[in-house]
Parts: structure tokens; C-alpha cells; sequence
């Protein structure tokens, strides 16, 4: 009342504020001073708690209410989950293994704007669970090779496309980290093509630029004859050339482990395992070693941690705990969450769709990870590498296109 008394007095009446008869009660009385126990219940009742009061100064039986100090902690502090929340809005996860294109060639009708039961992807769910980009897996089954391989890998593309285009509000065909990141400011979720499998090549070079011309972004390594359990032929090691002249990011996992040694010795580009959990963890034939892990922080490439079941244990904190060892081993830099939905892995427990990625981040929070290691962990070390590979594809661009006859004479 004190400060409504100054605003309503004019200039020349400042000076009645220091009679004692007309001077309303000082600020600087002791708050219990003359005052009746009824006068004072009834101004404690009336008016709102004084900064300056201690927090628990005759507290009222009857009302109940509690003092600041009895708060609950979320009342100044964010739970785990919405801290979360709120990270994946500025960081949002670049999801490094999706099947949805195999997935999606096995329903009739599908409505990813809506929702898909049928599937553990669709857009709503993709929006709550802050992911901002997408590496769309073009792996087939076991039984397409040969030349069905190359059409069938040619029919996925061509359905990716279609989904893409005709979700243009959600989703976006990127094909370098600027478009990655233009997508993401748009509010669009960034769509790579890749991995592509290296048998869908049908031992072509002209084929794998054929590929990256149709905007595939991701070669897997394995499963051909000059890239299985003996490592790299010549012609191997020119694929992964090529690749680093195109900009085409390789693939590691479920690679012999003399193909991993011999490409990172070949690469000058950062290489990706795309699902890819922690041997020393789960004995997994595609987790790595921690030897590799070592090699791997030399190379600056990226270990994307799945959340299947098989590969890094049956729950969310077993996830949490193959992400810990990667980023203790590897370094922070080069560990990577890969979803591996819509896949024939099934996914752990407490991580069972794409919605579900605020709760691992809530889980590595609790463990002490920072926002930096985060903001690296969802968004920045994929793009990181994204960014790396086009450098070195520019760096390589006066390096001339091999062809497959030469290769294939190399290899005699």
C-alpha cells in the first residue's frame, strides 16, 4: 500500500509523508509490533507472503498449503523427461537405421500422416520423439541376389521417393548435409537413402555411380566376393575409393573384420556402422571390438548404437550402457543413436517405436551425460560426418573415374 500511497501523491505533497499523523505504517516496523493476534491472522490470511518472511513463520493448521521449501524438486528443476523433451527440440535425433522402405512394400495401404499400426514408424510418432533425420535402409532379404538385387534395391528407391513426395509437410529427400540441415529448419524430417547393399552393385562400378545419381548416401560392405571374410580384393578397395570420390559414406556393419581393417586403411573419408553395439557388452557378430572402437576414434567415423534387443540387451538401460562404453572407448565424437525400426530386430524394452527416444536421452541425462556430448550424440556428429565425407568427395573431384574393366583386370 505503501507504494500505490507514493504513485497517488502529487510533487508537492511528498514532504506530509513525514508526519507522524499522516504517514502510513514504515516498512522498517518489526512485522509482529503492537499488532493484535487477530489483526495480525487476518493481514497473514489477506495478503500475498512477503519475500522477506522466513518460509515457515507461524504456519496455519487449517489451510494446509505448503511453504517453498516443502515444494516438490520439479517446481524449480525439469524432470529428466522434459529436460529431454526440450533438448531434442534445439538437437534432434538422426535416426541412422530405418527398414521402413522394406517394411513399407509389404502392406497393401498404409497411412504414415495418420498413423501405422502395422509399423513401429510413422510421422506423429516420429514428431514426438524429436527425430530430424533418417538414414532409409535399402537391405533386402536373403533371397534376392544377383540381378534381382540390383532391381529390387531400384524398387526401393523408387518407393522412397514416393512416400516422400507425397508427405512434402514431413518429410524431404536430402542429398548433403546443407539440405540435412535446411530440412531441419524448415521443420522437415531429413530423409538419406542408404545403406544400399554392396551385391546390389552386380560388380559395377558404373552401378554404384548409377546409385549415388538416384541419391543413395550409404554403401554396406559385406556379402560379395571382394568384400567377405578375406577383406578387400583390388576391386573392393576401388569401391571404396569411389566412394569417397562421390561423397558416399561406407557402411561397416556386419563386415568381416578384415574388411574393417583393410577399409580403414583405404578410406580417407569417416566410415559408419550403422547398427552396431559394443562387443565387450553383447557378443553380437555386428558389435565391434574395442579395438575397432580405437581405430574407429582415429578414423573420426561413428559407431550408431541400435535399440535391438539382440544386439545391445533386452532394456532401455542396456542401450544406455553399450552408448556409455562406445563414447569411454570411441570418444564422444564418434557415437551415434540408430533406431534399426521396422527391421527384423526386435526392439528392446522402454524403446519400442520411434517415440520413444526422449526416454533414453532422459536416461543418459540421469547418468551424467552433458547437453555438448548430447547435442553430438543426436544431431551433430551425424552431420559431422555427413559434412566430412562431401569434403573429401570435393578434395577428390580431379581424381579420374576408374573403370569396372580396368578393375576387373586388376583382379585376374
Amino acid at each position: 500500500m505503501a507504494d500505490l500511497q507514493d504513485e497517488s501523491l502529487a510533487p508537492g505533497e511528498i514532504g506530509k509523508l513525514d508526519e507522524p499523523s499522516t504517514a502510513p505504517p514504515s516498512t522498517e516496523t518489526p512485522p509482529h509490533t503492537d499488532a493484535s493476534p487477530s489483526t495480525e491472522a487476518a493481514s497473514r490470511a489477506d495478503a500475498p507472503p512477503s519475500a522477506e518472511t522466513p518460509p515457515h513463520t507461524d504456519p496455519s493448521p487449517s489451510t494446509g498449503t505448503p511453504s517453498p521449501t516443502d515444494a516438490p524438486p520439479s517446481t524449480g528443476t525439469p524432470s529428466p523427461l522434459t529436460h529431454a523433451r526440450t533438448l531434442l527440440r534445439q538437437h534432434p535425433v538422426a535416426d541412422g537405421h530405418s527398414g521402413l522402405p522394406w517394411a513399407l512394400r509389404q502392406l497393401s495401404w498404409y497411412d504414415l500422416e495418420l498413423g501405422e499400426s502395422a509399423l513401429r514408424t510413422d510421422i506423429p510418432r516420429l514428431r514426438e520423439g524429436g527425430v530430424g533425420a533418417m538414414f532409409w535402409s535399402l537391405t533386402l532379404p536373403p533371397e534376392a541376389n544377383g540381378e534381382r538385387a540390383v532391381s529390387a534395391t531400384l524398387d526401393l528407391i523408387d518407393l522412397a521417393g514416393h512416400v516422400i513426395e507425397a508427405n512434402p509437410e514431413a518429410l524431404r529427400l536430402t542429398r548433403t548435409p546443407s539440405d540435412a540441415a535446411d530440412a531441419r529448419s524448415h521443420g522437415r524430417i531429413a530423409c538419406l537413402l542408404g545403406p544400399a547393399e554392396a551385391h546390389a552393385l552386380g560388380d559395377s562400378l558404373g552401378a554404384l555411380r548409377a546409385l549415388y545419381a538416384l541419391g543413395v548416401r550409404s554403401l554396406g560392405l559385406y556379402g560379395t566376393s571382394w568384400a567377405g571374410p578375406e577383406g578387400l580384393t583390388r576391386f573392393g578397395e576401388e569401391v571404396v575409393r569411389e566412394c569417397n570420390r562421390l561423397g558416399l559414406l561406407i557402411d561397416l556393419s556386419g563386415s568381416s573384420e578384415r574388411t574393417v581393417q583393410r577399409t580403414l586403411a583405404v578410406t580417407k573419408a569417416p566410415v559408419v556402422f550403422s547398427r552396431s553395439g559394443a562387443a565387450a557388452l553383447t557378443p553380437h557378430p555386428a558389435n565391434l571390438s574395442d579395438a575397432t572402437l580405437t581405430a574407429l576414434r582415429t578414423n573420426k567415423g561413428l559407431c550408431m548404437v541400435p535399440c535391438a534387443s539382440a544386439r545391445t540387451g533386452p532394456t532401455l538401460t542396456r542401450i544406455a550402457d553399450h552408448l556409455d562404453h562406445v563414447r569411454e572407448v570411441a570418444g564422444a565424437e564418434c557415437v551415434a543413436l540408430s533406431g534399426t525400426y521396422d527391421t527384423a530386430d526386435e526392439p528392446a524394452e522402454g524403446v519400442e517405436d520411434t517415440s520413444r527416444f526422449p526416454e533414453l536421452i532422459a536416461e543418459l541425462l540421469q547418468r551424467g551425460w552433458t547437453e555438448p556430448d548430447l547435442a553430438q550424440l543426436t544431431w551433430g556428429n551425424a552431420q559431422r560426418v555427413l559434412r566430412d565425407a562431401d569434403f573429401t568427395a570435393r578434395a577428390a573431384q580431379q581424381r579420374r573415374p576408374p573403370s569396372t574393366a580396368t578393375i576387373e583386370r586388376l583382379d585376374r
